[in-house]
């Protein structure tokens, strides 16, 4: 009897792999460090520069050439441990991992094995809901980054249908933090959340530190998600596959939710998971084979022979300590309170990647509403017009700083500009026109300042709108805005909004 072939790339419904699964996670991020040179030489480490101009004899692995540690490079490494509640090891040294691959310069990669520089430890992370979930830190450890290899003459860019590849080493040797979780557990149907706002709060927590630039969208920050599925009532894990390098915040999302639901449907149909890498494809949001999974005894690891061991002194350790930064998820319950913001207007400060930008306008000067309201508006909707970038990448490339919003409020207050006016201002400097003073300058933006001339317009509009007025006359004071409307519109917008609503309700109810 032939035996039935199984689909290993089928899924199931979302509901029929809770119904029958738990799901345990574990999650990988690599974090390039934003440091001035290489991990073991004096290299540059500038993203975007020409293919294979910033390489040496120490990254290209050639004879004879030594590496030397970053000093740095370690120094960030434990910060980043000490901020993750992590031990620091009093102790340890670096390993080869020995594998070969075309991007790999020395067949080697210099990395931390069985010592790593810091280890258990664990981060709270805060669920949309407001609930907390913690996630087990198992070890962060150094090593450095590998080439960069691009495949050329196929439509996926991907080896499979390429015609040729091509190898760039000035990405090897770049330092790396991996920051490995324990197996994650009891998460059922928020496991995708889970694994988002882990990557999300540590994200938050590297920028905060200012130890890496953390652009998921270059490779700075990406994250491997590991996963299997057990049987409901089991505590034995099941075989797990490793999806490689998902680089967003919604991928992450998106992949541990697909392979939850690749697995139920192997398993359901009897079938077993191979141990294996996974690709994420971005556009169809699914994964795809990649190699058979490695385990550490196929790596061969040993202790590198040409580095000394580090050994950070309990002095240095606490001296770095000293200089961590208030983590960002109590520095964001305290910006909130101090703004005055409800949760929902902070989640959406929050949603937009404001909280910085609105946090150095409050200091220059303005009001949190003010700042909110001109960083959240019109350049916000630009800025994910042209493709998605953050608000404040934007305002870089156009010279938009927060004194800008701050002189744009300080017209409003001053009673230069109303609201409609000031909007008016605010795009013309999203424009290129020059600061608000100079646009405004230039459009002839002001508001008439002669009271005689809005009282003569109140009248015209008090004797054009008769019935309205009757209504405000008889106590429906609320009826005095469609006046004020009208005299908005007799002044061609350059009215005094609240002073025309003065003289209105002195005229109509005194």
């Amino acid at each position: 009897m032939a035996s039935t072939q199984i689909d290993t790339e089928a899924t199931i419904a979302w509901d029929d792999v809770l119904a029958s699964f738990d799901p345990v996670m574990g999650l990988e991020v690599h974090v390039e460090l934003g440091t001035n040179t290489k991990m073991f030489c004096g290299c540059a480490t500038e993203f975007g520069a020409e293919p294979n101009t910033q390489v040496c004899p120490v990254c290209l692995g050639l004879p004879g050439a030594l590496p030397v540690v970053n000093e740095t490079a370690v120094e960030s490494a434990i910060r980043i441990g000490l901020a993750l509640n992590c031990e620091i090891a009093e102790w340890c040294r670096f390993a080869r991992k020995n594998y070969f691959y075309p991007d790999m310069p020395k067949n080697f990669q210099t990395s931390q094995y069985d010592e790593p520089i810091a280890f258990n430890g664990f981060l709270d992370v805060e669920l949309e809901d407001g609930t907390t979930y913690r996630v087990d830190i198992e070890r962060a450890h150094m090593e450095e980054d590998t080439g960069k290899s691009l495949h050329v003459g196929g439509s996926t860019g991907r080896i499979h249908g390429a015609t040729h590849s091509l190898v760039d080493y000035n990405r090897a040797g770049i330092p790396l933090i991996e920051i490995v979780t324990k197996p994650l557990t009891g998460a059922g149907e928020r496991a995708p959340e889970i694994a988002k706002a882990y990557v999300a709060t540590l994200r938050d927590l590297l920028k905060a530190l200012d130890v890496s630039d953390v652009k998921m969208e270059q490779g700075s920050m990406r994250c491997d998600v590991n996963l299997s599925l057990m049987p409901k009532g089991s505590d034995t894990f099941g075989t797990r596959t490793e999806t490689k390098n998902v680089n967003s915040l919604r991928s992450v999302e998106r992949a541990v939710r697909y392979e939850m639901c690749r697995h139920g449907a192997i398993l359901q149909a009897g079938g077993t998971i191979l141990q294996e890498t996974r690709h994420w494809h971005e556009d169809t949001g699914i994964t795809t084979s990649g190699r058979p999974k490695s385990d550490a005894d196929d790596y061969r690891y040993f202790p590198e022979p040409d580095l000394v061991p580090v050994a950070p002194s309990r002095e240095t350790v606490e001296a770095l300590r000293a200089t961590l930064p208030e983590p960002p998820a109590q520095r964001r319950k305290r910006l909130q309170g101090e703004w005055g913001f409800s949760d929902l207007e902070m989640r959406d400060v929050l949603n937009a990647g404001l909280v910085d930008l609105i946090g150095e306008t409050v200091e220059a000067g303005a009001t949190p509403a003010g700042a909110r309201k001109w960083w959240s508006g019109e350049i916000a909707r630009r800025a994910n017009a042209e493709g998605g970038v953050s608000v404040a990448d934007y305002a870089a490339e156009r010279s938009i700083t927060p004194a800008h919003v701050v002189e744009l409020e300080g017209l409003v207050t001053s009673g230069r500009l109303n609201d409609s006016m000031a909007r008016q201002a605010w795009e013309g400097v999203l424009d290129g026109e020059g600061t608000p003073t100079a646009v405004a300058d230039a459009r002839g933006l002001e508001l008439v300042q002669d009271d005689g001339a809005l009282e003569a317009a109140v009248d015209k509009v008090i004797e054009a709108n008769a019935d309205v007025a009757q209504k405000v006359r008889d106590g429906k004071v609320q009826a005095a805005g469609a006046l004020i409307g009208q005299v908005m519109k007799e002044m061609k917008g350059q009215a005094d909004a609240g002073k025309a609503r003065e003289i209105i309700l002195s005229k109509l109810t005194s």
